[in-house]
């Protein structure tokens, strides 16, 4: 039998699991195992990047195409910040008395970063990246927490039926209320019913004769800006679009996925990131990758700066060429291949498209990007661009608990007991008795929520627990822990649980300001030696936003040399900011913390400033969603081997990546969009249990 020739098209998440599944993963049970790649066959991945994977990799930017950690001054040993992905949901996949089930369909988490995270040793690394309870907003000059908006102190929007009397977030919990009984908490508990739902979700209030859309309409048919703003109106659609902090979470995309799109960030959910970095994950797979393919004799070739820039197929093999970094529309070289993986997002690919639409083709040629029905579904998803700025200072001026905080600070401390805390405080002697208790609280919460679920009730969430629990004071966590355990804690037993638990947040703050939400990463250095610094995500913005800030990357009297269309910053890595756009970032971040009336000087100057511009090629967005008027479920089980959408043509010519996931903004949706193209078409085994956690809709 000959020699294969895989090639993968992009090194970001996407690619890189693929290449590892490739090399990692077993036949299953039946299949056919002349599709799995063996000794003797070559490997291929390319990338229009040049990503530091490893001392000899050394690239100009950290790994991960749109996740990218950036440490002060480079340094891997100084604190970060992440410039792009930050995080995952965690997943509970281990099987104990309080979870029975861990693959249960209830369950809830990113369920395979978690199990490649454990998979590749990085697990040691993973700690909690939690969400403040009472985060800081700041909404047409009108500083407050989210705690502070009531009927006395609403929030500054003329909202229909008294809607400022609440945080900007209960928008979201209204327009649900038109296709779902949130009351009832009937929110789509599971993957699979959320791929239902994004078919078959309809509006099921009758609106009324002012209403624009009607009882029974199709939700997937309906624009979330259309909807949002029939249902709450102007004011209402303001107060929510600014509040919420995602212009992303409010544009006209499929409104059956937004419902889920938005629900994403509850309370309660545990979000994870890497001690070493979020790029630590794909440096990681790359040298997974690299020792895999020694040790099974597969040559394995990394052509970093290289992109693809025309493929077709005839007669069963895959036609196509290069282009370099340097000449990205010249062709660099003709190549063949076995199977290709196009690990990209719309972007890359509308440029492979354009390309390989004006070649000269020959009998034969197969142009599957160009077919009708398959440009209708690639372009199934809009493009929303982003920007995220990042500064290190000297002191975390931002905090609550410093000796002189400001105005309006970030409250950053909330209290969380894991299983860890509880084996460290069995370790420090805290009373055995409390303990028992705490945990037996645990367990009848957890039955509870089993029980619920088993008969699809709303889960009891009063049941006091203060185990993976989220707190936003000691006071209150404190509180509940006495409750349980039915006594006073001493002043000693008080320092040790709480110490325990203590755990800092992210924040975010939110505003209408340019700099839309800040992200508060603080000193996270992984070795603690040295002179502190303390980073902050001082801009995560998206969409229009993005273009206020492109205007200040050059600075006064200087005129711009290269085409946006040639500008490929994202793959150089964190640009630095000029002082202009640097006191812009001061100035807002005054206002939002120090009063609408304070200077720019309230903040002291940074150490280091830089931007990462997600809106430039080759990426041209930081996340995607789906239009509507589309069947979510039929696009992703289509667009992932396109072909299929094509009369009696076959071509191993395949389709991965977040893009056209279920998971848009999440490297989960990259994964399992991999994950499925090598079960469904090289018969490799999925790596965990998929009955009850579709890696992607049916159609």
């Amino acid at each position: 039998m000959e020699n294969k020739t895989y090639s993968i098209f992009g090194a970001g998440a996407a690619g890189l699991y693929a290449a590892w599944r490739l090399l990692q993963g077993k036949t299953v049970k039946g299949g056919d195992a002349s599709k799995m790649i063996r000794k003797g066959d070559i490997l291929e991945l390319y990338d229009w990047g040049d990503y530091q994977f490893s001392k000899k990799e050394k690239g100009t930017r950290e790994a991960g195409a749109r996740v990218c950690t950036w440490h002060y001054k480079d340094n891997p040993k100084s604190s970060y910040l992440e410039l792009g992905g930050m995080r995952y949901s965690a997943w509970d996949y281990k099987k104990t008395k309080n979870n029975p089930n861990p693959n249960g369909g209830n369950n809830p988490g990113h369920r395979l970063v978690t199990k490649t995270i454990s998979e590749i040793g990085l697990e040691k690394y993973s700690v909690p990246f939690n969400e403040a309870g009472d985060p800081l907003l700041s909404l047409r000059a009108k500083n407050m927490y989210t705690s502070d908006i009531d009927s006395k102190n609403p929030a500054p929007y003329n909202v229909n039926n008294y809607g400022a009397d609440a945080g900007p977030d209960d928008g979201f919990t209204k327009i649900e209320g038109v296709g779902i009984n949130v009351s009832e908490d009937a929110l789509p508990p599971t993957r699979k019913e959320w791929c239902d739902f994004y078919e078959n979700g309809k509006i099921t209030k009758d609106l009324g004769d002012d209403s624009i859309f009607k009882k029974g309409e199709k939700l997937k048919d309906i624009g979330y800006w259309n909807l949002a703003y029939d249902v709450l109106g102007q004011e209402g659609f303001s107060y929510l679009a600014d509040g919420n902090g995602y212009s992303s979470n409010v544009v006209n995309s499929n409104s059956a996925q937004s419902f889920e799109v938005n629900n994403e960030f509850t309370p309660g959910t545990l979000y994870k990131t890497l001690t070493i970095g979020y790029s630590g994950i794909f440096s990681t797979l790359f040298q997974e990758v690299v020792k895999l393919a020694k040790k099974k004799g597969i040559q394995f070739d990394y052509h970093s700066n290289t992109r693809l820039r025309s493929i077709l197929e005839n007669k069963n093999v895959i036609h196509f060429t290069t282009a370099s970094r340097k000449a990205p529309d010249k062709q660099l070289d003709a190549k063949t291949c076995d199977a290709a993986f196009l690990a990209m997002g719309r972007y890359a690919i509308d440029l492979v498209a354009q390309a390989t639409r004006y070649m000269n083709k020959k009998q034969g040629d197969f142009d599957v990007l160009n077919d009708d029905k398959v440009r209708l579904y690639l372009e199934s998803v809009l493009m929303q661009p982003s920007y995220k700025i990042g500064m290190f200072f000297d002191s975390p001026w931002w905090r609550d608990d410093i000796p002189s905080p400001p105005k309006y600070p970030a409250k950053l401390n909330s209290y969380f007991l894991t299983q860890d805390g509880v084996k460290k405080l069995k370790k420090d002697k805290f009373p055995a008795k409390y303990l028992k208790a705490i945990e037996a609280a645990a367990t009848a919460a957890a039955q509870a929520k089993i029980k619920a679920e088993k008969h699809k009730k709303a889960y009891d969430n009063s049941i006091p627990t203060i185990i993976d629990t989220t707190y936003a004071t000691e006071v209150e966590f404190l509180s509940v822990a006495e409750y349980i355990v039915q006594a006073n804690f001493s002043y000693k037993e008080q320092q040790q649980i709480t110490e325990v638990a203590h755990l800092d947040t992210i924040g975010p703050s939110a505003t209408d300001m340019p700099i839309r939400q800040v992200v508060y990463f603080g000193d996270n250095a992984l070795h603690k030696k040295g002179k502190k610094v303390y980073g902050i995500l001082a801009s995560y913005d998206d969409i229009k936003y993005t273009t206020f800030w492109k205007a200040l990357e050059l600075g006064p009297n200087k005129e711009r040399k290269i085409a946006e269309s040639q500008d490929d910053q994202p793959l150089q890595g964190p640009r630095i900011a000029p002082p202009v756009m640097v006191k812009m970032l001061r100035q807002q971040l005054a206002s939002l913390h120090f009063g609408s009336q304070a200077g720019y000087d309230s903040v002291p100057e940074p150490l280091e400033t830089r931007y990462m511009d997600w809106s430039l090629p080759p990426f041209k967005a930081g996340y995607h969603a789906y239009y509507s008027h589309y069947n979510i479920g039929d696009v992703q089980q289509k667009i992932c081997k396109p072909s299929q959408l094509v009369k009696r043509k076959d071509t191993n010519l395949f389709i991965i990546g977040s893009t056209y996931s279920n998971d848009q903004a999440w490297v989960e949706g990259a994964f399992c969009t991999a994950e499925t193209v090598l079960n469904k078409f090289f018969d490799i085994e999925p790596i965990i249990d998929d009955s009850e956690y579709p890696f992607i809709c049916p159609s």
